[in-house]
């Protein structure tokens, strides 16, 4: 900028030389018609020739008087304890005379404004640092946690316990997740904040106007390298001050990959929030900042803003950057979909914050690197959760044969996945190829490509999951036992998909194929479990028609008969079913098939009985009695032998 008035100050000298050698003659006034086409400040010159005098002494009789009062103002506070409403003014004198004495002045008279000039621009810079520190607004933090929403516990709780019983060091049961990770969640839209659309107060906006002239007179003078340096100094140290208040701590990427997971995940949290509240409030305030005070220069203006805010925008990408190359493990996924989620969502905003500098391009590539990076991580993660629901081999029974850790573990981490639906399906179709068996029927093929990526993998996912429990059914001895095992944790699986949007996912037909699967395991209990107490009650065997069958063979019938159901009700009524409508359900299938047998067999033969001696130790029970014992079944409180008694006479 100096340069270039430089520039024009020796074309107008060089004009002022060719008028004074012309004299006063008309061919001067030709002269001076054909400068003034050119640039109106070259019709001024025909005072040169009117009053030669004046251009050899360098000064016209009313620029004294104007140049020594401005200097007069600039070098009587050359301090910062006061700075008086005129200052300015002098300064745009000062300006102004420069350029006029550039002209034809004494060396004198250009040393001594060049110097005045200096002397404001130091007295400028200091003042404008002072303002600007002076009228810095805190950030406040209870407006901060006033916006903030509030992250659900429950993924984090799920992926943690879920990490621990794949490592073997979890429990055996886990509460239920019943909704997403936000109180204001919508299914399937990501992270929202509610800080879409909200500013910060940076700088009084009092003194906003008295730095924007300050910054005017620096860069017309050609001091606008000074101007920014001191803009970016105490500009930065506040923006740093405004991510520590946030929760971002300035941590390399060998730190956060140290960090043991307990105070990993709440840094996390901490990033996901502060994503939004840097890139739309925080910079996008201090974008505008600079657009009001350097409203005279984009250029300025950007490359304040850009030197200004980029070290925050990089200290959230390092962090980002190292979650995304680190140790994948389950407990993570939530945390880093939340991350890519939060940043997918301000990654225009950052492009347009800064679009017009390399530098600023830069920025944008390297958030668009880190979202890739976390993009990656979220799909590895999700595999290495997959690999785990397929390799977990524990081979303990669960008490009761109630519903397996496993199970819990893994339909509350997809119940939760939901939620990140269209962020899995995004990243999912990024994958070269699907994991979908091969072998599956041209129904199910078709079935499932119809579905979504991420409907696709979880899919699979439950399967490996039900293939895991159907082996897992087999460390029971008991073939019964085994059934109601595999009808728990089926239902369980089902309940989970139909009371979520689970079921949008997967469809109605995958709800009802699994229904009936439970629909054929209680059968096959019913066969393992009841057929030997049934075939007690069988004719076959008894020696004749029901008038003179055998009373030995009909003792040992009943004898055998007590004794099967005495057993099974000692055994089963340890067992668990812990759905009120199954337990229901199993109760009446069972009371379907003995009851109506028993009632018959007595009805044929008990009168044979009846009438002899010890006839109560071989029918112990009428049907009512029996009907009332098969209340206890299932409930996962077993009751010994003594307890079995005549209820009824």
């Amino acid at each position: 900028m100096a340069a270039a008035i430089q520039g024009e100050d020796k074309v107008l000298a060089t004009a002022q030389r060719i008028v004074q050698s012309l004299g006063n003659t008309s061919d001067t006034d030709d002269m001076l018609l054909i400068f003034s086409t050119f640039d109106n400040r070259l019709s001024t010159l025909s005072s040169f020739v009117e009053n030669p005098s004046a251009a050899a002494d360098g000064e016209s009789s009313a620029t004294p008087s104007r140049f020594d009062d401005a200097e007069r103002i600039i070098l009587s506070h050359t301090d910062s304890s006061s700075f008086p409403d005129d200052y300015l003014d002098a300064v745009d004198e000062i300006i102004q005379l420069t350029k006029e004495f550039s002209l034809a002045s004494p060396d004198e008279v250009l040393d001594r404004a060049e110097n005045a000039l200096q002397l404001a621009m130091t007295r400028l810079e200091d003042e404008f640092r002072l303002v600007l520190i002076r009228n810095t607004v805190p950030l406040d933090p209870d407006r901060l946690h006033h916006h903030r929403s509030t992250l659900s516990s429950s993924a984090a709780a799920i992926a943690i316990a879920a990490t621990e019983f794949f490592n073997g060091d979890g429990s055996e049961s886990i509460e239920d997740v019943s909704s997403g990770r936000y109180s204001h969640h919508s299914h399937g839209r990501g992270v929202s904040f509610g800080w879409d659309d909200m500013s910060i107060e940076l700088i009084h906006p009092d003194a906003v106007t008295e730095l924007g002239e300050i910054a005017d007179r620096m860069i017309r003078s050609g001091y606008e390298k000074e101007c920014c340096q001191v803009y970016c100094s105490v500009r930065r140290d506040v923006l740093e001050e405004c991510m520590a208040i946030i929760g971002v701590e300035k941590l390399s990427i060998e730190e956060v990959q140290k960090i043991e997971w307990k105070s990993l995940d709440e840094k996390m949290k901490k990033w996901i929030q502060a994503v939004k509240i840097v890139v739309r409030g925080l910079l996008s305030s201090e974008k505008h900042l600079c657009d009001q005070i350097f409203a005279g220069s984009d250029l300025i203006k950007e490359v304040c803003f850009l030197e200004t805010a980029k070290g925050c925008v990089m200290l959230l990408l390092n962090f980002g950057e190292a979650v995304a190359i680190g140790r994948r493990s389950v407990e993570k996924l939530f945390r880093i979909l939340d991350m890519y989620d939060a940043l997918a969502q301000v990654l225009s905003d950052l492009q347009e914050l800064f679009m017009d500098e390399d530098a600023g391009d830069m920025v944008c590539r390297e958030a668009q690197g880190v979202l890739d990076g976390l993009g990656e991580a979220a799909i590895g993660t999700f595999v290495e959760f997959e690999n785990a629901v397929q390799g977990e081999s524990s081979r303990k029974p669960i008490q009761n044969g109630e519903i397996h850790p496993l199970a819990r573990y893994v339909m509350n981490y997809a119940k939760l996945l939901v939620d990140y639906s269209n962020t899995l399906n995004l990243l999912l179709e990024n994958l070269e190829a699907e994991t979908v068996d091969s072998d599956r029927g041209n129904a199910e093929n078709s079935e499932l490509e119809s579905m979504s990526p991420f409907a696709r993998r979880l899919s699979a996912l439950i399967m490996s999951l039900e293939s895991n429990i159907e082996d897992k059914s087999k460390v029971y001895e008991d073939v019964a036992m085994q059934y109601v095992f595999l009808i728990n944790n089926i239902l369980y699986i089902v309940q989970k998909v139909k009371d979520s949007e689970l079921r949008n996912l997967l469809g109605d037909n995958w709800v009802r194929k699994r229904q009936g699967l439970i629909r054929q395991h209680a059968t096959q209990y019913l066969r393992a479990s009841w057929s030997k107490v049934l075939s007690c009650l069988k004719d076959q065997g008894i020696g004749g028609s029901t008038s003179n069958a055998s009373k030995v063979a009909l003792k040992e019938r009943f004898k055998n008969f007590n004794a099967c159901f005495e057993e099974i009700y000692r055994v089963q009524t340890a067992w668990k079913v812990p759905d009120p409508q199954l337990r229901e359900e199993l109760r009446i299938s069972v009371s379907e098939k003995v009851i109506p047998a028993y009632r018959s067999f007595m009805g044929r033969f008990g009168s044979q009985l009846e009438s002899g001696r010890h006839a109560g130790k071989y029918i112990k029970y009428n049907p009512e009695d029996l009907e009332n014992y098969l209340l206890d079944l299932f409930e996962g409180t077993p009751l010994i032998i003594h307890h079995m008694r005549r209820k009824s006479t």
